[in-house]
């Protein structure tokens, strides 16, 4: 499997502050990774460094074999990272519609097939963004994601603070992104029982460094490095 994003050596934050400390990771075509650990421990720093909004102290940043360390966010996304954030940033006067068009490209990724993907979606197609619910509100957000036809998709903490039967309606759906069309991802989340069964590989940070990496299925196998990292074992 072609690595399409490489991470070598990475050490980034915010200001003077460091928060990634020397993290290296490689993610292959077609591949979804999920990003474990406590509140702090810099998830949402490394989805920042690749998408270029951090000051990076050492390191570079490859996608596809071309260096993007350099980049700056919006050239980064042209290069096909699409992001996700914990805040959604949804337009909150636009239609639904009007929210997916307003930043689609061109590629396999369409306003039908967006839709087909999230049916609550097309049946809200006029709705105000500002008038959905949060799970809604969330669905939106990586559906605009989807329609700038990424290489890469990067999602911050996608379940946290859902109902239940929304979260079980947006992991169907990751499942079908990466399962299905097999969609390169990131995706940060504090509750590895969610997210484990549909990706392929997942790490864990703690105090900015990579303690543990692991295939998703080894980690629901043997739940040790959970219980040792994150606190708790969950079943």
């Amino acid at each position: 499997m072609a690595d399409l994003l490489e991470v070598d050596r990475l050490s980034s934050g915010y200001g003077r502050a460091v928060v990634l400390q020397d993290v290296s990771l490689r993610l292959g075509e077609g591949e979804a990774l999920a990003v474990l650990g406590r509140n702090g421990v810099g998830k949402t720093t490394l989805l920042d460094s690749v998408i270029g909004v951090t000051r990076r102290f050492t390191g570079q940043l490859r996608l596809g074999g071309h260096e993007i360390t350099i980049l700056e966010p919006e050239h980064r996304a042209a290069a096909g990272i699409g992001w996700v954030p914990q805040e959604r940033n949804v337009f909150r006067s636009l239609s639904v519609e009007e929210n997916i068009t307003a930043v689609a490209r061109p590629g396999a990724w369409t306003l039908d097939r967006v839709f087909d993907l999230f049916p609550r979606l097309s049946e809200r197609r006029r709705q105000g963004g500002g008038s959905l619910s949060g799970g809604e509100q969330q669905m939106l957000a990586i559906a605009r994601a989807l329609v700038t036809n990424p290489r890469l998709l990067l999602l911050d903490e996608p379940t946290e603070g859902l109902a239940p039967i929304i979260v079980q309606e947006l992991l169907a759906a990751l499942a079908r992104l990466f399962r299905e069309d097999r969609l390169s991802a990131i995706i940060v989340e504090q509750h590895a029982q969610k997210i484990l069964p549909i990706t392929d590989r997942a790490l864990i940070l703690e105090r900015g460094r990579i303690v543990h990496q692991a295939d998703s299925a080894a980690l629901l196998a043997d739940r040790a490095p959970l219980d040792r990292f994150l606190g708790v074992t969950e079943r």
